[in-house]
């Protein structure tokens, strides 16, 4: 179609100067031998249109005053409140149990649990001598350090019956010096029996335990109250 320059390897007659970096430039006479490279051109050409849409409705295409796309910061505070929402979700979430069931809730006070027969304690009476608790069975033992509890003491002393022995204990080396009528008074310096119950006083509450003659623990009762509560398990001991 054209002749080169002198150099051989210019540009064609009568088309514009092209870049020298493009080195030798060649126009096939059969527009056909293009149809490879035009095809990829228009797949370029459309990818380009694409991201360019998508970048327009995101509001991510570059602005003419030459400020930062608006999209960026939205973009940003969307990712933000999405991270956000995720972590809140996960925590709030509701967990299954892994038996399957209901959480348990376990009212307060908690049952002591008692293990095996009471121990062959020794507590102290007002005089600091040595009283072993095993002699005083069959016996209502009512824990006193945390609360006197007197009416009820007295209660329990009055219901009774013949042969079973109502013990008032506190903690440390110094037994109550005003017992209720017909309740034998004592310490515990050691804490045993708080650790045979593995049970920690608790302010207002005087905690009883029924004791057969063999030492068997018949009834716990964590929160001292009317007699009737326990008359039937108190007229069990004198059997």
């Amino acid at each position: 179609m054209g002749m080169p320059d002198a150099e051989g390897h210019g540009p064609p007659d009568g088309l514009p100067g092209l870049p020298p970096e493009w080195g030798r430039v060649v126009v096939p006479d059969d527009a056909s031998a293009l149809a490879d490279e035009a095809r990829q051109l228009r797949r370029e050409l459309r990818r380009r249109h694409r991201r360019s849409g998508w970048r327009r409705r995101l509001g991510l295409a570059p602005r003419r005053d030459g400020l930062p796309p608006l999209g960026l910061p939205v973009l940003a505070l969307l990712v933000s409140v999405l991270i956000t929402l995720t972590g809140l979700a996960a925590v709030t979430w509701p967990r299954s149990t892994r038996s399957g069931g209901s959480p348990t809730v376990v009212p307060y006070p908690t049952a002591p649990v008692a293990v095996g027969p009471l121990p062959a304690l020794d507590l102290v009476d007002a005089g600091n001598d040595p009283v072993p608790l095993r002699g005083l069975l069959p016996a209502m033992i009512v824990l006193v350090d945390a609360c006197p509890c007197r009416e009820q003491v007295t209660a329990a002393a009055d219901a009774a019956p013949a042969g079973v022995t109502v013990v008032s204990v506190t903690e440390g080396r110094r037994a109550d010096p005003f017992p209720a009528p017909g309740v034998r008074a004592l310490a515990d310096p050691a804490g045993g029996l708080r650790s045979y119950l593995h049970l920690a006083p608790r302010a207002g509450t005087a905690t009883a335990l029924l004791v057969d003659r063999e030492g068997t623990l018949v009834r716990l009762v964590p929160e001292l109250g009317p007699v009737a509560a326990y008359r039937d398990d108190l007229a069990r001991l004198a059997g």
